[in-house]
């Protein structure tokens, strides 16, 4: 699969946002539960722009997170329905921008924008990639009956079918028992 950077790593960021919902993180518990947890979240991510550090902006962010992993259900026609609302929202109006190191890339709001508001413009513009690409069947819901997680699968062969390793790991695991088992 072949994205722009930014493209992919705004997917990434996109997969471990939605990936810290109770019900598909490591730990079942709420890994933005807090307003330092999800400083934290951000500082790994090296997110730029407005961050207000308060309770008001966690529950925007956690609601934006609900929305992306909605976004991994839907079929393209809807997606795009989901996309165009909330691009249009957002009155996002799509910019090249530079800064930080980074190399050219797209911004569609103002950097003193609400972070809820940015992160649901950039992750709507990634998906403007991947629909335009015809590539939605690379968002996936991981393969592990025990997880709600989703994934991107950026490989050539398109083969990834676990949200972590771990996920992986684990569903291998089972199979060998049930193989020794059954011998």
């Amino acid at each position: 699969m072949h994205l722009a950077p930014d493209t992919e790593e705004t997917l990434k960021f996109a997969v471990a946002l939605a990936n810290t919902d109770p019900a598909a993180s490591r730990s079942g518990s709420d890994e933005i539960g807090t307003v330092e947890q999800l400083a934290g979240f951000l500082t790994d991510w090296a997110y730029s722009g407005r961050i207000d550090h308060d309770e008001a902006e966690l529950r925007d962010v956690r609601q934006t997170r609900d929305l992306i992993r909605r976004l991994w259900d839907l079929d393209v026609d809807d997606a795009v329905h989901a996309v165009n609302a909330m691009l249009a929202e957002a009155r996002a109006l799509p910019q090249l921008a530079r800064h930080d190191g980074s190399p050219w890339h797209l911004h569609a709001t103002e950097p003193n924008a609400p972070l809820a508001q940015r992160i649901r413009v950039e992750v709507a513009l990634a998906f403007v990639d991947v629909i335009r690409s015809g590539l939605m069947d690379r968002l996936r819901r991981c393969a592990a009956d025990d997880c709600t997680g989703v994934l991107v699968d950026l490989s050539r062969n398109g083969s990834k079918r676990f949200c972590s390793v771990r996920c992986g790991n684990r569903v291998n695991m089972i199979a060998f028992r049930e193989r020794a088992a059954e011998a």
